[in-house]
């Protein structure tokens, strides 16, 4: 099995205690500078690692020991290969790297077609990469999600909150800049209180609708730097393009980004997703769960759902409450919510 650059595998010594098969295997990387990176402060990603594999990891300077059964050891390796590459590339290991690479590992197959193969070779999660930013997909929601913008033109993300739909649409959209597959990005999002009344706000356009958008411009400055974000807001490479002012136009050569999407009327819906140009793309982003909307307004994106099923060209993905990346106590109140609503629906059939 081959190793990323810097570490070095060891032959497994596999034992069996009992009826249960288990495994030792040592992993060496580069030097104690890059193994520190690795394991964490105080080891704390190593102990991130046995709580989610439920393996041991023993840590001796630039030696780590991984001792559990077999599949669940490779999995472990598996890991601390991901991050060692992020490592050497001069990244910096966040928790969400962490378990992005444990559900990478989880997809992998079983152990021993991997020794067979090679896990490094199989499949990898998609990645986007800007000048000042590359990510990895964190789950298999979110690898699937990133496929489908780089292969369709129209693509819709469903969702709870947290899952990275709209921060992975504008890394993408960046990205598409960047390599000069577009000309512009322009950024919508229906001006739709969630549940308060802002009343009047100051200001010319651009201020007005700041407040709606400032998700989006938070994504925008984690994937670009802040020179390049107001610079392109000057020169209209950034647009941002009220819903209420879309209509009658022809977007061409731009990705276009319409978050919360579950906010839209059928009629807005359509019009902007009739906007689309030559040489353009459109990611429409959104929650079903969480419509703001007046009450007896239909929503345009769970009409959409209906009327665009099976449309060539238009892919459709839907994230659950188990891919929440933002935190876990984020995936645990979606879930949360999402049990007592069941439990609600349930009640309230005959």
């Amino acid at each position: 099995m081959r190793a990323t650059d810097g570490a070095t595998r060891f032959p497994n010594s596999p034992r069996k205690q009992g009826m249960v098969e288990s495994a030792d295997l040592r992993l060496s990387f580069a030097d104690n500078r890059v193994a520190g990176q690795i394991f964490g402060h105080f080891d704390q990603n190593l102990a991130h690692i046995e709580r989610r594999l439920g393996i041991q990891a023993v840590a001796n300077g630039n030696q780590v020991i991984l001792k559990g059964s077999p599949e669940q050891t490779e999995q472990g390796r598996f890991v601390l290969e991901r991050l060692n590459e992020r490592v050497l590339e001069g990244l910096i290991i966040a928790k969400g790297d962490i378990d992005g690479a444990i559900e990478e590992a989880a997809m992998q197959g079983s152990l021993f077609p991997a020794i067979a193969t090679g896990v490094s070779d199989r499949l990898a999660f998609d990645e986007i990469i800007t000048r000042k930013k590359r990510i990895k997909a964190r789950n298999a929601a979110q690898h699937v999600y990133l496929k489908a913008l780089k292969e369709q033109e129209l693509v819709f993300a469903e969702g709870p909150a947290g899952t990275g739909k709209t921060w992975l649409a504008v890394g993408h959209a960046v990205q598409l800049i960047e390599q000069g597959v577009v000309e512009r990005l322009i950024l919508s999002r229906p001006a739709v209180e969630a549940g308060e009344r802002l009343g009047f706000l100051p200001g010319d356009m651009r201020e007005k609708v700041d407040p709606y958008l400032r998700p989006i411009y938070d994504a925008l400055y984690d994937f670009m730097e802040a020179r390049h974000v107001e610079r392109g807001l000057q020169t209209g490479m950034i647009e941002i393009a009220p819903l209420a002012f879309m209509r009658g136009r022809t977007l061409t050569n731009a990705v276009v980004l319409l978050d919360e999407a579950q906010n839209t009327t059928s009629m807005q819906m359509k019009m902007v997703l009739t906007r689309l140009g030559e040489g353009s793309r459109m990611i429409v982003t959104g929650d079903p769960t969480q419509i703001d909307l007046p009450p007896g307004q239909k929503s345009g994106l769970v009409e959409s759902a209906r009327i665009l099923e099976g449309v060539e060209g238009i892919t459709r993905v839907r994230f659950a409450e188990g891919d929440v990346v933002r935190h876990d106590l984020v995936r645990r109140i979606v879930s949360a919510y999402d049990k007592d609503d069941r439990t609600r629906l349930g009640n309230v059939q005959p």
